[in-house]
């Protein structure tokens, strides 16, 4: 049996990413950050959103319109209201999905907590 290796967390990343919590609005490093590059997963370092796919939504948590193809998983939330989103990979709590919101020619909104990702700069790729 193969054995996974995820990253340590710290009690923040651990109430948002393991618990399914949330992180206050505008307080994450990522929500006005619009450097180049691709977001990958905290817990367990898969890719998920590229830059280029990030826009402001003015909700106060980071946006992104366009996940990496197969990086993220849709799970129906138990409020029935929305739809949660968690890593393929590790199943780690990303945020939520909302759809019909017009904010992009995509019209799809992933409201991702920002100590659920980490950033990789461009150039070091």
């Amino acid at each position: 049996m193969k054995t996974v290796k995820y990253n340590r967390l710290t009690p923040e990343e651990e109430a948002v990413i393991v618990h399914k919590g949330t992180e206050h609005p505008f307080t994450g490093e990522y929500e006005n950050f619009w450097g180049k590059g691709t977001y990958l997963c905290k817990r367990c370092e898969a890719p998920l959103y590229r830059s280029e796919s990030k826009f402001e939504a003015y909700c106060g948590w980071p946006s992104f319109d366009e996940e990496i193809p197969e990086a993220v998983k849709r799970v129906p939330d138990p409020d029935g209201a929305r739809t949660e989103i968690v890593c393929a990979n590790c199943g780690a709590h990303l945020g939520h999905a909302f759809k019909g919101e017009r904010l992009t020619e995509k019209n799809v909104r992933h409201c991702v907590n920002s100590v659920s990702l980490k950033f990789i700069p461009a150039e070091n790729h």
